[in-house]
């Protein structure tokens, strides 16, 4: 631990980073081993995950922003969190409108974002869905991280960056099957199916030391990056991660694996943080 806090916050983030996109390579690995999977599962680790990014949306982005905004004495606390979360939102929307994707539930038909003059196959439209979904999760991570600039170093608000690391990479484990296995399913070689599952979050190392990088740079906007990060997260779990959980006949066990998730991650944020 000592070693850890020691090392550059932009370095540590990037570290976690890459712990998230690994466990969304791990996720990709059971290509390997099945070809399909039941819906009903991915339903619910589809729900699991949703829980996960609610409870850190609050618990690590949310919470944190209105206490740093209180600490500068900033007599409208709730403004940050307020604007910061709204403009995450309205930032992955920008995106969603942009980039040709396509969720998982859909048919090639039901493409969104603007088509580029060549049709991308179905795996690319897949790939690039997933791939926005994971940019605010690599943002998170690396606000956190950056957040750890505000004041001293600690072993508590360290292992809090950690948890969040941790669990957003729970969650990750079962997004990288959900993708590989519908590829699989469509045709592709196992390692073709493993290759796209993997790279989808690539952009997390990435996502972490912007988020990181921006918040050391300029540490006034640490209120507002975190908030940015959770209402990022948020527009992703309710636009994509809970209608694909709960239009397929799988409700209950889809909320009950939301319900796991969220007070998965809650217990590791208060604990750990």
């Amino acid at each position: 631990m000592d070693w850890l806090l020691s090392q550059n916050l932009v370095l540590l983030a990037f570290l976690a980073g890459l712990f998230t996109w690994g466990c969304t390579i791990l996720g990709a690995t059971i290509v390997f081993f099945f070809r399909n999977i039941s819906r009903r599962l991915l339903d619910t680790m589809m729900g699991f995950a949703a829980g996960v990014m609610i409870a850190a949306s609050f618990w690590s982005l949310l919470e944190p922003s209105i206490a740093y905004a209180k600490d500068d004495g900033n007599v409208w606390s709730w403004f940050p969190a307020a604007f910061g979360f709204l403009l995450g939102g309205l930032f992955i929307r920008s995106i969603d409108a942009l980039v040709p994707h396509l969720h998982l539930d859909k048919d090639v038909s039901d493409v969104e974002g603007l088509q580029p003059p060549k049709k991308l196959s179905r795996t690319a439209l897949l790939f690039l869905a997933i791939t926005i979904h994971n940019i605010p999760e690599g943002l998170a991570v690396g606000v956190t991280f950056g957040a750890l600039a505000y004041g001293k170093v600690s072993t508590s608000a360290l292992l809090g960056a950690i948890g969040l690391a941790i669990g957003i990479g729970l969650q990750n484990i079962p997004e990288g099957a959900a993708l590989s296995i519908p590829i699989r399913a469509d045709g592709k070689s196992r390692l073709k199916a493993f290759y796209w599952g993997a790279m989808s979050a690539i952009v997390e190392p990435i996502g972490a030391v912007m988020g990181a990088a921006l918040v050391l740079l300029m540490l006034p906007v640490l209120p507002y990056a975190l908030s940015f990060a959770a209402g990022a997260m948020i527009f992703v779990v309710v636009e994509e991660l809970i209608p694909e959980s709960q239009t397929n006949g799988n409700t209950d066990v889809a909320t009950l694996g939301l319900m796991l998730g969220f007070v998965i991650m809650m217990v590791m944020d208060v604990a750990l943080g």
